[in-house]
């Protein structure tokens, strides 16, 4: 029985993004990919499940962590995404599923693998059945990115689309680390205060909430907020935010405090930020991220 630190799962996507002067890039995406590379970086082991159908293997290529801890269970469809960016900085955009993968199911997951953190990084809703969550909750802690479970695809015409959790005060208790953006977060709770969201989200039952904004990333324990500042110097590798702080965060909450956790977490995604494609450094260029940028939270 091999052993990680976590076990990743989700769709390795073709996206074609287009920015906001038109030019028009096709690259490999999803959070799988981003989110294993970034807790490789720190030098956590991780293994990454994705389906994916075999005329689209090439896209294995892409993941930074060792092939034999990459996953690939061949199906009928990969995923493949459209973005359109409206603004410079990518906060606005516009997104379709032109094709959405084959949803996972439980024995996707090698029986002779084993987890401290089952993290679901899904894409779109659909992407896990709710038993295979519960059933992963048994054997370790669930870390959920909330975008699988409210990002729908209207199956005519591809475009996806919000809408709240419909079960989501039964599966949160199943959850230990849930991540959310401010946008999830309202849609979830109704409130656009993200420091309240978070509150709400504790007490349907997600143990510990994090919540990216493009300020600051927060954390919520139920008993006190924690929060930590965005400071990328540009926003070339803004794609993939989301997916790297969350990843960085929950392997490093294996043996550190929030604090530590979370300043780790929101310097990686600063660091990343700055160039595109998943994270590719090392645990000593983020600490030394962190010496140069976040002197004022070095204890």
């Amino acid at each position: 029985m091999k052993h990680y630190e976590s076990i990743i799962i989700g769709h390795i996507s073709m996206d074609n993004n287009i920015d906001h002067l038109g030019n028009s890039a096709y690259v490999c995406g999803g959070a799988v990919l981003y989110s294993s590379a970034s807790a490789a970086s720190l030098g956590h082991t991780v293994a990454a499940v994705t389906r994916l159908a075999q005329i689209d293997n090439e896209r294995l290529l892409e993941f930074t962590i060792p092939k034999e801890d990459v996953y690939a269970i061949e199906c009928a469809k990969s995923t493949t995404m459209k973005n359109v960016y409206f603004t410079p900085d990518k906060e606005r955009r516009n997104s379709s599923c032109l094709s959405m993968g084959t949803p996972f199911e439980l024995p996707d997951i090698p029986k002779d693998i084993s987890a401290d953190i089952y993290h679901f990084a899904g894409l779109v809703y659909g992407d896990f059945p709710n038993e295979m969550i519960k059933e992963c909750a048994k054997k370790g802690k669930i870390a959920l990115d909330v975008q699988t479970s409210l990002r729908h695809v209207n199956t005519d015409t591809g475009e996806m689309y919000f809408e709240d959790w419909e079960c989501k005060k039964e599966m949160l208790p199943y959850i230990h680390f849930l991540k959310t953006d401010a946008a999830e977060a309202e849609i979830m709770t109704g409130t656009s205060d993200r420091y309240e969201a978070a509150k709400i989200l504790y007490g349907w039952g997600a143990k510990e909430v994090l919540i990216t904004h493009n300020t600051e990333v927060i954390a919520y324990d139920g008993e006190k907020h924690y929060s930590c500042p965005i400071r990328a110097r540009n926003l070339s590798g803004r794609t993939g935010r989301g997916d790297t702080t969350f990843a960085a965060y929950v392997n490093e909450r294996l043996t550190n405090g929030i604090e530590h956790s979370l300043l780790y977490a929101t310097a990686t995604v600063s660091l990343k930020m700055e160039t595109p494609g998943p994270l590719k450094k090392t645990r000593e260029d983020i600490e030394n991220y962190i010496k140069e940028f976040y002197p004022d939270f070095i204890k």
